[in-house]
């Protein structure tokens, strides 16, 4: 029903059997015999709903999806069949019935908060538990074609927003005022919100809109430049600094439709940029069109931060590359799908093989504390023979 509205495009039943399936191998490898799915982002990856409830996933056994509110809301979404429950308690004699809560279980234990967990304890009694997080995320790695579609849809709000930002930016504007202005552009043209990331206290905003001082203010954030924000209670992101002529202006924009994330930047200037940003934005150039033509499946992560970093350190700006002093941060891409910090994660230290269907974002930056930041961002589909780009948003610096 909703899907005739035009709201989403519902991933197949046979993909989600499909994903499951996936689950229940890597499942049996490790020899768990059932797992407790409760995460927001996974629920939605395995059933297609985030409505207030859990899944069960056992090995021969069909999956078990209790909901408690909403059922009705639940049943438009997916197409797995909905058990209502009005407490934990109602899906035990289910569980008991087929003999599932036997051996060994597993929950998503790096983001299930202790207290859920003492009470899903409680209420269906299970043993020994252990974290199935790492294999849903291994999952969740390489992307299917309906998936990398949403993927592709989610690209194309770059066009309108980095479009709208060369018309919104002028001198004596503020961050936020840029900010506002160019969240409304996404939604209008299908951003479900904000970005999801995963893990504890990580949050995120749609867009973040950077100049000047405020780039080098360090924060809790693992990113590059957090920004000073409005409001102790939230620092990262925009302010109401106000943009001045020659400081670059980042905007640095994740584009998210249907739940999938991905994540671009691209500079701004209002006049002549000064000269300090000049070469580190080159560098940052050079960096990502050497990417682009190197990566492909086969290729080690490990090998493309090497790559970046001798660029870096041939140009002299390492103090200043993905961030200064204590806000510089160890790696320069990220995994995308439907959190925004999924794997691989690009470091000197992770190593993995590019295999295809992955998807990552590619991030040089440099900071100047006192003077501003420069510096762009790709997001990248890994294919057999290369790297596809996400949007076709030239990365030329566009003056104002």
């Amino acid at each position: 029903m909703l899907q005739k509205l035009g709201a989403f495009a519902q991933v197949s039943h046979r993909e989600l059997l499909g994903r499951i399936g996936g689950l229940k191998e890597m499942m049996a490898k490790r020899g768990i015999d059932f797992a407790i799915i409760v995460q927001n982002v996974d629920l939605f990856y395995f059933t297609g709903t985030v409505q207030k409830g859990f899944l069960v996933i056992a090995p021969n056994c069909a999956p078990l999806l209790f909901i408690k509110k909403s059922v009705v809301r639940a049943r438009l979404d997916t197409s797995l069949d909905v058990i209502p429950i009005k407490t934990e308690r109602d899906a035990l004699m289910v569980l008991g019935e087929k003999n599932i809560l036997q051996g060994q279980g597993a929950m998503e234990l790096d983001v299930l908060p202790v207290k859920e967990y003492e009470r899903f304890k409680k209420s269906i009694g299970f043993g020994n538990i252990v974290d199935v997080s790492p294999l849903i995320k291994e999952l969740r790695t390489i992307k299917s074609p309906f998936e990398l579609e949403q993927i592709k849809i989610a690209g194309t709000l770059f066009t309108h927003v980095f479009a709208r930002a060369k018309e919104v930016i002028r001198e004596g504007i503020s961050e936020v005022e840029i900010d506002a202005d160019l969240v409304a552009e996404g939604r209008k043209h299908g951003h479900h919100g904000y970005p999801r990331m995963r893990g504890f206290n990580q949050e995120m905003l749609p867009i973040s809109v950077f100049s000047g001082f405020s780039t080098g203010i360090p924060s809790y954030f693992d990113g590059p430049i957090a920004g000073l924000g409005l409001t102790p209670a939230m620092p990262q992101s925009s302010s109401f600094l106000q943009v001045e002529r020659g400081i670059p202006v980042i905007v640095d924009y994740a584009g998210c439709y249907n739940g999938y994330c991905t994540d671009e930047t691209r500079c701004f200037t209002v006049g002549k940029m000064r000269e300090i940003f000049r070469k580190p934005y080159e560098v940052a150039r050079e960096i990502l069109e050497d990417t682009e033509s190197f990566g492909k499946a086969g290729i080690e992560t490990t090998e493309l931060f090497q790559r970046a970093m001798q660029m870096v350190k041939k140009a002299g700006l390492e103090d200043h590359f993905m961030g200064h002093g204590e806000g510089q941060v160890s790696f320069i891409g990220h995994g995308l799908g439907l959190e925004i910090n999924e794997l691989p994660v690009i470091t000197a230290r992770h190593s993995r093989i590019l295999q295809e269907g992955m998807v990552f974002a590619y991030e040089p930056k440099f900071v100047f504390p006192g003077e501003g930041a420069v510096g762009l961002e790709l997001s990248f589909i890994v294919r057999k023979d290369g790297l596809e780009r996400v949007s076709d948003i030239p990365l030329d610096i566009v003056y104002i």
